[in-house]
C-alpha cells in the first residue's frame, strides 16, 4: 500500500493528492511536510484523493476521485491539514467524499436513550404507572360527563339544543343512505346463503326467521355501530383534537365555559337519540334484502315472508336491540371526545387520535356485545 501524497500548484493555490490509506504512524510527518510547503502567499488549498490503478495497487493514478470510500487515516489527515490551513488563513476545498466523511465524524455522539438503559423492574414500573395514569384520566372524565348530564337533566335548559340538533343531523341524517345501503346488503347476503342451506331441507320459510332474528338482535345494532364509529366517532376526536391543537379549548375554560357541557353532551345526546333509530331502520332495510331473496329465489310470497318475520320477531328483540344501539352510541361518543381531548402536539397528534378513536369504539362494542350475548344467555 502506497504512503505517497502528492502537491501540485495550481493558480489559484494549492492542490494536495493524499493517498487512499495511510499508516498512523506517518500521519503526523505528512502534516508537518505538506504543510512546509504552504508559502506566505497560498490563500487556497484543495485536498483531494488519489485513485490506485488496477493493474498496479500500489502505483496512484492521475485521477483524484475513487470510488471506494476514503480510509479514516486519509480522513483524519484530512482534517488535521484544514484546520491548521484554516488557522493560517486559507480557505480549504476537500473531496467531496472527504468533506462527507469529515461531516459524519462532526456529528456529535448523543446519549443512548435513557429508556433503554432502564433494568426490566423499571420499565415494569413506569408501564404500570403509565397505565394506572390513563384509568385515572378516563375516570375522570367519565365522572366529568356524569356530573354534567346530571347537571342538565336536572335543568335541561343547559343543554345546547342547537349543538344537538346539528350533531343529530351529523350522526343520523347523514348516515341515512350509507347504512341503509349496508343493511339492505347483509340481508341480502344472509338471505342467499341460508336459501342455499335450508333449501335442501324444504325449509325455505325460515330464511325469513333467521334474517330477521339474526339481524334484529346481533348484526343490525353492530354493523350500525361500526358505521357511526367511523364516521361520527372519528369527526367527534378530529374536532374536538383540532379545538386542543388550536387551543380554542384552553379559550372556552378561560372564559368560563365548562368544555365538557359545551363540546361532550351534544354530541353525546345526539348519538344516543339517533343511532338506535339507525339500527331500526338498517333492520328494516335488511329484512328487505332478505324478501327480495325470499321472492326471486325461494318462490315464496311476500305476505307469507313477513308473516314469517313477525311471527319470529318478539318485542323483546327489538327491545333488546334497541337498548344495545343505545349503548354503543354512548361509547361511541365518549371515545371518540375522549380521544380528542388527549391531543397534545400538531397535526399528526390528532390524526393519532382519529385512528385510536375508530378503533377503541370498534373493539368496545364487540366486547360489550359479548358480554351482552352471554347475559342473555342465562338472563332468559
Amino acid at each position: 500500500m502506497t504512503t505517497a501524497y502528492r502537491l501540485e500548484s495550481t493558480s489559484d493555490g494549492l492542490v494536495v493528492l493524499l493517498p487512499p490509506n495511510i499508516p498512523v504512524a506517518r500521519l503526523a510527518a505528512i502534516a508537518q511536510e505538506i504543510l512546509s510547503h504552504c508559502g506566505t502567499t497560498t490563500h487556497q488549498i484543495h485536498i483531494l484523493l488519489q485513485e490506485l490503478s488496477p493493474s498496479c495497487p500500489d502505483a496512484p493514478s492521475a485521477r483524484p476521485e475513487t470510488d471506494c470510500p476514503p480510509a479514516d487515516t486519509a480522513v483524519a489527515l484530512a482534517r488535521a491539514l484544514g484546520r491548521a490551513a484554516q488557522a493560517r488563513g486559507m480557505s480549504v476545498t476537500y473531496a467531496p467524499r472527504l468533506e462527507a466523511a469529515i461531516a459524519v465524524l462532526s456529528v456529535p455522539l448523543t446519549e443512548p436513550n435513557a429508556a433503554t438503559r432502564e433494568g426490566l423492574l423499571a420499565r415494569f414500573g413506569r408501564k404500570t404507572l403509565e397505565i394506572a395514569r390513563t384509568c385515572l384520566d378516563h375516570a375522570s372524565f367519565l365522572g366529568e360527563v356524569c356530573l354534567c348530564l346530571v347537571g342538565v337533566l336536572r335543568h335541561p335548559t343547559r343543554l345546547r339544543a342547537r349543538d344537538t340538533v346539528a350533531a343529530m343531523r351529523s350522526v343520523g341524517v347523514d348516515a341515512v343512505p350509507i347504512v341503509g345501503l349496508i343493511g339492505f346488503l347483509l340481508g341480502l347476503i344472509m338471505a342467499f346463503m341460508s336459501a342455499v342451506q335450508l333449501a335442501q331441507f324444504g325449509a325455505n320459510i325460515y330464511v325469513a326467521s333467521l334474517v330477521a332474528l339474526a339481524m334484529v338482535r346481533e348484526l343490525g345494532p353492530i354493523m350500525t355501530a361500526i358505521v357511526v364509529a367511523g364516521r361520527s366517532g372519528s369527526a367527534f376526536a378530529a374536532e374536538i383534537g383540532t379545538m386542543r391543537v388550536s387551543e380554542e379549548v384552553d379559550a372556552l375554560i378561560t372564559m368560563g365555559f365548562d368544555p365538557v357541557r359545551f363540546l361532550v353532551l351534544p354530541k353525546l345526546v345526539a348519538s344516543a337519540l339517533v343511532v338506535p333509530l339507525l339500527a331500526l331502520y338498517a333492520n328494516a332495510f335488511a329484512i328487505a334484502g332478505g324478501l327480495v331473496v325470499g321472492v326471486f329465489m325461494l318462490d315464496l310470497t311476500p305476505t307469507a315472508y313477513m308473516q314469517q318475520t313477525f311471527r319470529t320477531l318478539a318485542l323483546f328483540d327489538v327491545v333488546w336491540g334497541f337498548f344495545k344501539s343505545g349503548l354503543f352510541a354512548i361509547l361511541i361518543a365518549l371515545v371518540g371526545c375522549h380521544r380528542g381531548f388527549a391531543v397534545r402536539g400538531g397535526a399528526e397528534s390528532v390524526g393519532r387520535a382519529t385512528t385510536s378513536a375508530v378503533v377503541t369504539s370498534i373493539f368496545l362494542i364487540i366486547f360489550v356485545d359479548s358480554v351482552l350475548a352471554v347475559i342473555l344467555r342465562y338472563w332468559r
